[in-house]
């Protein structure tokens, strides 16, 4: 191969991971992925990603969106928008029997569940970089969390926190921060679009 060729390779792979990535929303159920894709989605294409729900694992199977495209202080990114179903050590269909599901409904659901942690994992692959979804209000201390974490920072790929639902009373900034010192964290509410344009900034930085 030429060193013009080479070279040419080499730009063409700098620009696809530039212009076309793919960013992938991950983290446990209910901590708001799909929110926050349906805030982007809404935002920049005027449309949403998926359903959400009171009920864990309301997302179970991956969704994408194409070419994403936002614009932050006169830059513009361009990305493959991945939003995966929450990762769990542990689903039992009688927890969804306690939102109101009947038996049947609720077996499938956890079936389905099982199948979408299984799909979420093996995407991770494909993602140039990753936006971990973490519940503000709630331990960050968790297996789950870690072990999404540890198996990002494995494969070396770039890792954005969001600390989503800082609207709630119980949410703790800070706690999430010093779980994970080494990690560039944004406290945000999906829902109310609090801090969203901090979301979109650091973004920028995460696949600069």
């Amino acid at each position: 191969m030429s060193i013009f060729k080479k070279l040419a390779n080499k730009i063409s792979r700098l620009f696809k991971k530039k212009n076309n990535i793919s960013l992938g929303f991950y983290g446990p159920p209910n901590a708001g992925k799909t929110s926050l894709a349906n805030k982007i989605c809404e935002d920049w294409l005027g449309e949403s990603m998926g359903d959400v729900s009171a009920i864990p694992h309301e997302t179970r199977h991956v969704m994408f969106k194409e070419k994403v495209e936002i614009e932050h202080n006169n830059k513009k990114l361009i990305f493959k928008l991945v939003d995966t179903p929450g990762i769990t050590t542990k689903i039992d269909y009688e927890d969804f029997i306690r939102y109101g599901l009947k038996k049947k409904e609720a077996q499938k659901r956890a079936k389905e569940a099982t199948e979408g942690i299984i799909e979420s994992i093996k995407w991770i692959e494909d993602m140039q970089a990753v936006v971990v979804v973490l519940d503000a209000s709630k331990n960050p201390y968790s297996q789950v969390n870690i072990t999404i974490i540890g198996n990002l920072a494995a494969r070396k790929i770039p890792v954005l926190i969001v600390a989503n639902k800082i609207d709630l009373r119980k949410a703790d900034l800070k706690k999430v921060e010093a779980a994970f010192p080494e990690y560039k964290v944004v406290g945000i509410s999906a829902r109310t679009g609090k801090n969203v344009d901090k979301f979109y900034e650091a973004l920028f930085k995460l696949v600069k």
